[in-house]
């Protein structure tokens, strides 16, 4: 029994500590002792919020565990601004400040807790961090890179007690001006279908490596990738939270990050019409499910359709929101092409920018009905999810999409919904795609969102007619 290697897993590890706890508890420790109850409430919540667990609480400290780094720093950083809020009706003796240690490593699990080197360097991190700071180690720092806005302040190697080799430390921030996006909108549901999602990778034929996930139960749903998904933060944010919940009530629901974005490869040779057919047919035979319906949702639409056409065994239904037959180069119209052009060197210029001023044009295109809340989040998400070489050559893919001949090839039984006042694909775009597929049914929609929000009128009336259509024999 003693010979049976030990179960290592990668883990985020949080490590949280009150800075001058012995000094707190001299000066006042009722006092102190019920203000710390109060933070280590606010902690675990934030903790359970952004998906983590707590292993266990030692006196003034707190472990945590969590399966997403990003999850890990992220609520580090809400925890601090929340506590940082607390503390100003406080006068400054009985301020009670915390600092956390955030690393990326292996740790032990065992009998409910975790133990090992991970832990270890996470504790000494905490050491190293002022109060009311956050420190992690380089893993993290590598494996957010600028995924989340944060500065980031080198300590350098640091030698710690009972760590063998020098650990390289930094000190993490949020960015002046910038804000995170906001869990507290979950619902309970919600966080519960994150935590039971399962992330794999699979391996298109030209070696690029794609990001998909597997949540729910019931008949299978493939959502054909669109620009700008993220496996993890989807489940974050106020635009697409409320339509994956929904969906994976009642299905087992597949989705997987578009090459070039997301989770998935960022460094590829080909962004094109082709390889993201391919991608999608890589993904399906990873899951290894035999017939589904197909959930398309703007380029995914036209991609969902190649699909269908090469394997119209497989696809019970397809379910066509947002999409198009032509990309703005092949609409016919020299309006069109320049537009194209212009959001293009828009890109080109802006995309990887801290202010969001140029994102803000697509954000205003996507969701124009969103609130600031919905707007910062696909703001923040347009820098999080690819890089801005990647964005140009991804919008350059889609506006050379061109599916009119194929279209009226279709056999599967097929639903077109769209927006009447769509501001980022035109309206006529879907009613053409609809018209042209056999036996399409089409639903107009009462909006101008491209995005299909909760608070809008429209989110009922799609959500039923979806749910009826995929409940069809």
């Amino acid at each position: 029994m003693g010979s049976e290697p030990l179960d290592r897993k990668l883990a985020a590890i949080l490590y949280a500590d009150v800075a001058g706890y012995s000094r707190l508890t001299g000066e006042d420790e009722d006092t102190t002792h019920r203000t710390l109850s109060e933070y280590l409430d606010l902690i675990t919540e934030n903790i359970e919020v952004h998906r983590g667990r707590v292993m266990h609480y030692a006196g003034d400290a707190v472990l945590a565990k969590f399966n997403a780094v990003m999850d890990a720093l992220s609520a580090a950083v809400v925890i601090q601004k929340d506590l940082e809020t607390r503390n100003q009706d406080l006068p400054d003796k009985g301020k009670v400040q915390f600092r956390i240690g955030v690393n990326l490593g292996d740790v032990i699990e065992d009998r409910g807790d975790i133990y090992g080197d991970g832990v270890n360097v996470a504790a000494r991190l905490e050491n190293l961090a002022e109060p009311g700071g956050i420190c992690v180690s380089e893993s993290v720092r590598t494996a957010i890179g600028k995924k989340l806005p944060l500065d980031y302040e080198s300590l350098g190697k640091q030698r710690v007690k009972n760590i063998e080799e020098p650990v390289r430390a930094y000190r993490a921030q949020l960015k002046p001006g910038a804000v995170l996006p906001a869990l507290h909108g979950t619902t309970s549901t919600e966080r519960q279908l994150f935590r039971e999602q399962e992330i794999r990778f699979c391996t298109a034929s030209d070696g690029v490596r794609i990001a998909y996930a597997t949540v729910g139960k019931g008949p299978p749903l493939i959502k054909t990738a669109n620009w700008l998904n993220h496996l993890e933060y989807d489940w974050q944010s106020p635009v697409w939270r409320h339509l994956l919940s929904e969906l994976a009530k009642n299905h087992l629901l597949i989705r997987y990050d578009e090459r070039g974005n997301g989770l998935s490869d960022w460094d590829v040779g080909d962004i094109s019409f082709e390889a993201f057919v391919r991608d999608l047919e890589t993904v399906v035979d990873a899951v290894g499910v035999d017939r589904f319906a197909l959930l398309g949702i703007s380029q995914g639409c036209p991609v969902s359709v190649a699909y269908a056409l090469r394997h119209p065994g497989r696809v019970t239904h397809m379910v066509l929101y947002g999409g198009y037959v032509r990309g703005r180069h092949k609409r016919g119209s020299q309006e069109a092409i320049e537009q194209g052009q212009a959001m293009q060197t828009l890109v080109s210029q802006g995309w990887g920018q801290e202010n969001p001023a140029f994102r803000q044009l697509f954000t205003s295109l996507f969701i124009p009905g969103a609130t600031a809340e919905q707007m910062q989040w696909f703001n923040d998400l347009q820098r999080i999810t690819t890089s801005p070489e990647n964005a140009v050559r991804l919008r350059h893919a889609f506006n050379e999409i061109d599916v009119s001949s194929l279209v009226s090839q279709v056999t599967v039984p097929t639903l077109v919904l769209h927006c009447r006042d769509d501001a980022a694909v035109p309206f006529e775009e879907g009613r053409q795609l609809a018209k042209l597929i056999p036996g399409a049914r089409f639903v107009p929609l009462k909006g101008q969102n491209h995005l299909i929000l909760e608070q809008e009128p429209a989110w009922p009336r799609f959500l039923a007619e979806v749910r009826d259509f995929l409940a069809t024999g």
